[in-house]
């Protein structure tokens, strides 16, 4: 796992095309904003399990 410190509006880049941007720390809680194509799936953990699961039931 890559660990790294970002303060309120900086990003860092996931390849070419995905940009992950710190909007807000607050407490505990931090708020993300992710720019990618469409063509890339983007969700919450919870979600992607979620599905995942969903699919290798049906």
């Amino acid at each position: 796992m890559l660990v790294l410190t970002r303060h309120a509006n900086q990003s860092i880049m996931i390849g070419t095309d995905v940009v992950v941007t710190v909007l807000e720390v607050r407490g505990d809680q931090v708020r993300l904003g992710i720019t990618a194509p469409r063509s890339v799936d983007v969700h919450r953990e919870e979600i992607f399990v979620t599905l995942q699961k969903a699919k290798e039931s049906s």
